[in-house]
């Protein structure tokens, strides 16, 4: 029997890593238990209004955050505060399929494009690795916000 995977992030502040990847994958953030979004509602805010309602702090309110695929078919992305800061490289890494079926220069450009858009979001670029074939088509290695190494592919 297969499992469910869900994918998890250590972070410093879970609600702007949670956006950030919603952005980055096309996926939502879904809205709490029981809460009937309607369309273009700011799940944050019903989030936001849920925990005040169950008696949350302010402060713990920005502990826990997670985005899903809105066609059910990727992975759940959870996102949960801690007081550490990263350390080290990650010994995980996402790779953001960004040109599927592209080679070459046409999958460069693809890759630099989708490139700019997540550096507009708040990601950093640190290299390209040009194609090498038959073994690398090339890629774009980035990092999220708060550090977490990431390549688009």
């Amino acid at each position: 029997m297969s499992r469910h995977l869900q994918i998890a992030f250590d972070a410093h502040d879970p609600r702007a890593l949670s956006t950030f990847w919603s952005e980055v994958l096309g996926y939502r953030l879904p809205g709490p238990p029981g809460v009937d979004l309607p369309e273009g509602a700011d799940p944050l805010a019903a989030w936001d209004d849920f925990l005040a309602r169950i008696g949350v702090p302010e402060e713990q309110r920005n502990t826990k955050s997670a985005i899903e695929d809105p066609e059910g078919h990727g992975p759940r992305v959870f996102f949960q505060q801690v007081p550490e800061g990263k350390a080290a490289k990650n010994r995980v890494h996402l790779d953001v399929r960004a040109a599927p079926g592209l080679q070459g220069e046409e999958r460069m450009a693809a890759l630099e494009a989708e490139c700019d858009r997540l550096v507009a979001l708040g990601a950093e670029r640190v290299r390209r690795e040009e194609p090498a074939p038959p073994l690398s088509a090339g890629f774009i290695v980035m990092t999220d916000p708060e550090g977490n190494e990431f390549c688009l592919d």
